[in-house]
């Protein structure tokens, strides 16, 4: 399957740029995959077609379509040959065993029930894909964001130190201020360095979840308060009904049940019938014939183990069952919770918290520059507006992380 995309992404590669030389290097090849702008939907599509643990899990798939193939054969008819001194001395004979019972199509059963697991094992990764996409995804708006941040500090830094600078040169401030303000900028330039340095892992990290390069930097068009928060009634609904790990653990009880069907039937033994042409026995024939029938007696192998081992595996999947549905509900009560109180603590801090922030700033910065106040009540109200702006967006990244989580703990989609 990679191949196949593979060709295609190089095919409209070389279409985009009919200049490429032939000995280009694989990875500006494959830096034409990654788009320009990449929205969350578009990131979970990718994933779902890419992401090399579903592919990895999806492969499995075939190994079960043959299995299913393999549980349908029949049995192989035997034939012989046999010499003897005494007559009749030729005789060839046949023989072919009979699936009775319907063993055949126990087995077919048992096979098509394996295969199901796999199937839902491969939604069940599918889910965690997609939680780990949302996850890194807003990891990366939230560094970009940050980088931003950080450089807005720089910005208000750089007139802090202009400020200081001009009234350290007219004389209404020591030196000293215009000291402190110089390593107030400076360290606001680390800050920056620090936040692009972020950024680039976490880009890194949504790239290998989407089978990008890892340095492609598509544009992030959903913002951290995007995604509105589900109803309870809602989450447990779609929960029980599309719970991945769920539907996993009912496809068991369904395979087990096969298993059951199957070893139940394989307690009545298969009998073969047989059928010989012979020759050669003067003077009472030349050719003659003879037919068998033969039977395994159930007398010390009955079968009966097998089945109760078979009944066990059911109970206990039932029960394995019922235990993880009230862990879920649980778990998915925890997150919502979690969540809710997340978009409340963000939505607080856009409405509130950041506008009066912001409004402080500009007064300090006005009332220092016009001699009002001291350097350091100014840089300690740029210190406080650079802490509430990081506690704001960590507040944004930590709703989107609670939806991850939420996400995770229903094993589906959110809508």
């Amino acid at each position: 399957m990679k191949a196949g995309v593979l060709i295609v992404l190089t095919a409209a590669g070389i279409g985009a740029l009919p200049t490429m030389v032939q000995g280009q290097a694989p990875a500006a090849q494959a830096a034409a995959q990654a788009p320009s702008a990449l929205t969350l939907g578009d990131a979970m599509t990718r994933a779902l077609e890419a992401n090399r643990t579903l592919l990895a899990a999806r492969s499995a798939r075939a190994i079960d379509v043959a299995g299913v193939a393999a549980a349908g054969q029949r049995p192989n008819p035997e034939v012989s040959f046999e010499y003897a001194r005494e007559t009749p001395r030729w005789a060839f004979t046949g023989a072919v065993p009979l699936d009775v019972n319907g063993k055949r199509q126990r087995r077919i059963d048992v096979a098509n029930a394996t295969l199901a697991v796999t199937e839902a094992e491969t939604a069940r990764v599918a889910a965690d894909v997609r939680a780990d996409v949302r996850r890194a995804y807003y990891q990366a708006v939230a560094a970009g964001r940050r980088v931003a941040i950080t450089q807005e500090l720089v910005g208000i830094a750089t007139r802090a130190r202009d400020a200081a600078q001009e009234r350290f040169q007219t004389g209404a401030a020591p030196r000293l201020e215009a000291l402190q303000a110089s390593l107030t900028l400076a360290q606001a330039q680390n800050d920056v360095t620090a936040a692009q340095g972020e950024l680039r892992a976490a880009r890194a990290d949504l790239n290998a979840l989407l089978a990008y390069p890892s340095d492609a930097a598509p544009a992030l068009g959903d913002a951290l308060d995007a995604g509105p928060l589900p109803t309870e009634a809602a989450v447990t609904e779609q929960t029980l009904a599309a719970n991945a790990e769920l539907q996993v653990l009912q496809k068991q009880i369904d395979e087990a049940r096969a298993r059951l069907a199957l070893a139940k039937a394989m307690r009545r033994p298969d009998p073969s019938v047989s059928a010989a042409l012979t020759y050669d026995s003067p003077p009472e024939f030349m050719y003659g014939w003879r037919a068998g029938a033969s039977v395994a007696l159930p007398v010390f192998t009955t079968g009966r183990p097998d089945v109760a081992v078979a009944e066990a595996t059911v109970a206990r999947a039932v029960a394995d069952r019922d235990a993880r549905i009230a862990q879920i509900s649980g778990g998915v009560a925890a997150a919502l919770a979690r969540a809710t109180a997340a978009r409340q603590t963000f939505d607080r801090y856009q409405a509130e918290i950041l506008p009066a922030s912001v409004q402080v700033e500009q007064m300090a910065e006005e009332s220092y520059r016009a001699g009002q106040t001291g350097l350091p009540a100014f840089l300690q109200a740029v210190q406080t507006a650079r802490d509430i702006r990081q506690r704001a967006l960590q507040a944004g990244l930590d709703y989107q992380l609670a939806l991850a989580d939420l996400e995770r703990a229903m094993g589906t989609a959110l809508r």
